[in-house]
């Protein structure tokens, strides 16, 4: 009996010499094999001694930890299930409170907003016919919103007590203070003082607390992305490879593998890991790991890359690289370093919380003193204190930026350009260079036929006709674009038999009676068969012949997408310089680049060299951004300033980017960055009136102006001023509802 554990507890190879001396003695066990690094142990028993569970007792005796592997692979995928499952749980029950405060939020704000521009409330709840009754109808909205929006005083007043207050500490002070002072108002309304029910400012603290609340449940859902597209990075490497050991072919778990192992790949599989060709040869998409949009040609000596798909031939390969060290497992590090070393944005109300906050809550405490010296009384003092605080609560503060992405987002959703985060859409504003993916990106990423060149003798429809048919057995891109072509020409194909792939060079099938042959030069040169020499910049291009003898060529090559050379012009005019990265070779980066009119390039870009490029230019004070479709791009758009996708690429590249081109067009890049610089001025805007009102508020609620013989600002009109802020810069934001 042969038995797989999973050990735990070893330190160094004395651990498992250990485990090996102390199992190897025991009557029973044939054979121990204990691997350090991987912590796995192979045991060979008497099946009639010994059961799983007594190896497993036996290990234990030593002090290590031993579990089957079938066992703790089952254990290992439940606990990263439930870690899942309970990330899932906490984003939904934050989601959950946020819309439940906005339920409350709402009728609170027309309770206490809109009766004054003349709409209708019931008489129990109208302030002027049942001031008791509105005053409990606004605490009784409010209440619950403070509950849910609790963190932000758990959090605010340690931060603020510990001198380093945050934009929490902002949101606590100045909701608390509104709230507590209308706790006051209530208590004297409640006991017959109705002219205090228009100092009310419960709507001050739960508006802006339901706001934020929101703002940072869409915040968590966005970062919750950085973990999916790791996920389904390593979901790419098959699970099981088909290895030779000792001469006997098995199946076992890819991340079994080690170096030197024998391992056979048939056509369609994905290859376990990399490694070196033994014997076969074919063809190998490699456009998911590198973006080399015509599949490669590997034969003997050639390297393979795990992760990649053998699309003809068995191919037999010496594995060089397996687990970690993988160019797949090594894109996945990259994206998740690049993605840890993307320093956040410093937050603006942070920084400004930081001063403001002790700033208020100082000039309140002195005005106050000030007042008690001057011997005013509480009720004075009290007023003075809580005008200043009011005023300066940091509604319009709070609702300056978030509003204005909140607006240009949405204004961004209905133009097919998805913003996931307020932090891409202000850096996206600042931009100065763009690096792009070719394949999928400015091209097409398919392949074309773009020429049709029968020989003497032949007609187009005669070499479409038979190379089509011919072609209709292989699963090769170019095979799929000679059908394609055909068929949108309205040739109907003749059915094949005795079709033969020959790996790396075409395909032999017998049409009509006719043997063709279509393929690469090799292939006619391996025939003998004597064909012109051609040379299409950037085409891949197939030779035809019928029963040994050339009928023809027809060319195929990727090309741009029709709104590439807009989007590229549209670039430059905003001073955004563009380079293109691509894996494919030099010929077709420079055809391409040529059609889009971009002037500087980087060919046969391996994903690793992607990353490095941007790094490189980031480092010489550009701010960068990164357009791609392809898993071969996703570390390259992590380690960006801005990553980019395109929506119509793949699932890992959307959820490594930080904003998403949904629509597919490149042209949409050049709407995206002038929203983003639409909202950068709005935002800006928005905190010069907060800050106005501030400015000019808070020394009239200090009493200054009544010193001088002027009024005195009530808590009445300091909420009125701060809802008036409020409501400057919300209408502010709406403007760009109207961008084009």
């Amino acid at each position: 009996m042969e038995g797989k554990y999973k050990i735990s507890g070893m330190h160094c190879a004395a651990c498992s010499a250990a485990i090996e001396r102390f199992l190897g003695k025991q009557d029973g066990i044939e054979y121990v094999s204990v691997n350090l690094a991987t912590e796995k142990m192979l045991v060979k028993y008497d099946e009639s001694l010994y059961s799983c569970s007594d190896i497993s007792a036996l290990v234990e005796k030593l002090g290590y930890g031993c579990m089957e592997q079938s066992a703790a692979d089952a254990a290992a995928l439940k606990a990263k299930k439930q870690e899942k499952e309970a990330a899932e749980k906490a984003l939904q029950k934050q989601i959950k409170n946020a819309l439940f405060a906005l339920c409350f939020a709402i009728p609170l704000l027309y309770v206490s907003m809109f009766h004054m521009m003349g709409a209708p409330l019931p008489a129990f709840i109208d302030m002027h016919r049942s001031p008791v009754g509105h005053v409990i109808a606004q605490l009784l909205l409010t209440v619950p919103i403070l509950i849910c929006g609790r963190s932000f005083f758990t959090s605010g007043f340690p931060s603020l007590f510990r001198l380093h207050p945050n934009m929490d500490s902002l949101v606590a002070v100045g909701t608390s203070a509104a709230f507590l002072f209308s706790i006051y108002v209530s208590v004297r309304v409640f006991i017959g003082d109705d002219e205090y029910i228009h100092s009310l400012c419960f709507e001050s603290s739960a508006i802006v607390i339901a706001f934020v609340m929101l703002g940072k449940a869409l915040e968590a859902r966005s970062k919750k992305r950085t973990g999916d597209a790791i996920a389904r990075l390593t979901e790419l490497s098959p699970e099981t490879a088909r290895v030779t050991r000792d001469g006997e072919t098995m199946e076992i778990p890819a991340s079994e593998l080690v170096v030197e192992d024998l391992v056979s790949v048939l056509p369609g599989e994905r290859f376990p890991c990399d490694g070196t060709v033994l014997s076969g040869e074919g063809s190998v998409d490699l456009s998911m790991i590198t973006g080399e949009s015509n599949p490669v040609n590997v034969s003997l000596g050639d390297e393979v890359i795990g992760a990649s798909i053998n699309l003809d031939g068995k191919i037999v390969f010496t594995a060089t690289k397996t687990g970690a060290d993988t160019t797949l497992s090594q894109i996945i590090r990259m994206v998740e370093d690049a993605q840890s070393r993307k320093a956040p944005i410093a937050k603006l109300a942070d920084t400004v919380a930081a001063y403001f906050v002790p700033t208020v809550i100082a000039i309140a405490v002195v005005a106050s003193i000030i007042w008690a010296i001057a011997g005013k009384n509480f009720e004075f003092i009290l007023n003075i204190f809580v005008s200043v605080l009011v005023i300066a609560c940091p509604c319009s503060l709070g609702l300056a930026t978030p509003t204005a992405i909140m607006a240009g987002t949405g204004r961004g959703a209905e133009m097919k350009i998805l913003y996931k985060s307020g932090e891409a859409l202000q850096l996206l504003s600042h931009i100065n260079t763009a690096v792009l993916d070719k394949t999928g990106t400015v091209s097409e990423g398919k392949l074309k036929v773009t020429t049709v060149s029968p020989a003497e003798g032949y007609s187009e429809k005669e070499l479409l006709l038979y190379s089509a048919s011919a072609e209709k057995a292989s699963i090769h891109p170019i095979a799929s674009a000679i059908i394609r072509y055909a068929e949108d020409n309205g040739i109907e194909l003749f059915s094949a038999e005795n079709s033969f792939v020959i790996p790396g060079k075409g395909i032999k099938s017998l049409v009509s009676g006719k043997t063709i042959l279509a393929g690469n030069k090799a292939l006619m040169d391996e025939e003998n068969i004597p064909v012109p020499d051609n040379d299409i910049p950037g085409a891949t291009m197939i030779y035809v012949a019928a029963d040994g003898c050339y009928m023809g060529l027809i060319s195929a090559k990727d090309s741009i997408k029709h709104d590439s050379a807009a989007a590229i012009e549209g670039l430059k005019k905003l001073g955004i310089s563009c380079v293109m990265l691509t894996g494919d070779n030099e010929g077709s980066a420079r055809e391409i680049c040529r059609q889009a009119g971009i002037e500087s390039w980087k060919s046969n870009v391996m994903p690793g060299d992607k990353a490095a490029v941007v790094e490189s230019l980031r480092s010489s004070e550009s701010k960068v951004l990164m357009v791609g479709d392809g898993i071969n791009d996703a570390p390259a758009l992590a380690a960006a300033d801005v990553g980019i996708a395109i929506g119509s690429g793949t699932d890992v590249a959307i959820e490594s980017a930080d904003i998403v081109l949904m629509g597919g067009e490149l042209s949409s890049l050049y709407d995206a960055v002038r929203l983003s610089k639409a909202v950068m001025r709005i935002i800006k805007q928005n905190l010069f009136w907060a800050f106005f009102y501030n400015c000019c508020g808070i020394p009239l609620a200090a009493g200054l102006i009544f010193a001088l013989g002027g009024p005195l600002l009530p808590p009445m009109f300091a909420g009125a001023a701060m809802a008036l802020s409020s409501i400057s810069v919300v209408s502010n934001a709406l403007r760009l509802k109207r961008f084009k």
